[in-house]
């Protein structure tokens, strides 16, 4: 089992390993190693995600999933397999998590009256200040 949070946990089956061969430089040793890790998550069809968290993460991964509904994560800048495989399961974990996540509402505040009162007097006394500048017989002007 696959802990995501406190209330999903994924089965490994439903987890799909795929090894290829890495790009990038590696000279003789990176033609003849598969270390390139991709792992593959049907949402669509998965048994351990409800409705709702199925349509949030195929709402907020849509950039990241196919037309089939297959999550799809890459890993390939470590130069051992199974370093890599890591590497992609924590990125999918990370990945599930903050698309799962629930933003808490925005609850609007209004500025406390007494707040307002005080703003306003320290209006009012930096308008006394300046009209104090003022040369005498000069209002109204």
């Amino acid at each position: 089992m696959i802990q995501v949070n406190a209330q999903l946990s994924l089965a490994e089956d439903e987890i799909l390993f795929a090894v290829s061969r890495s790009p990038g430089p590696g000279g003789q040793h990176v033609n003849t190693t598969d270390t390139r890790v991709t792992l593959r998550f049907d949402v669509v069809n998965s048994k351990s995600l409800s409705q709702g968290q199925k349509a949030r993460i195929l709402e907020r991964l849509a950039g990241r999933i196919n037309k089939d509904g297959v999550l799809r994560v890459t890993a390939h800048a470590e130069r051992s397999q199974k370093a890599n495989k890591d590497r992609a399961l924590e990125r999918f974990v990370e990945l599930l998590r903050q698309a799962l996540k629930v933003e808490k509402r925005r609850r609007p505040t209004r500025v406390p009256l007494g707040e307002k009162r005080r703003r306003v007097e320290s209006k009012r006394q930096r308008s006394a200040v300046k009209k104090g500048r003022a040369k005498p017989g000069a209002e109204g002007e």
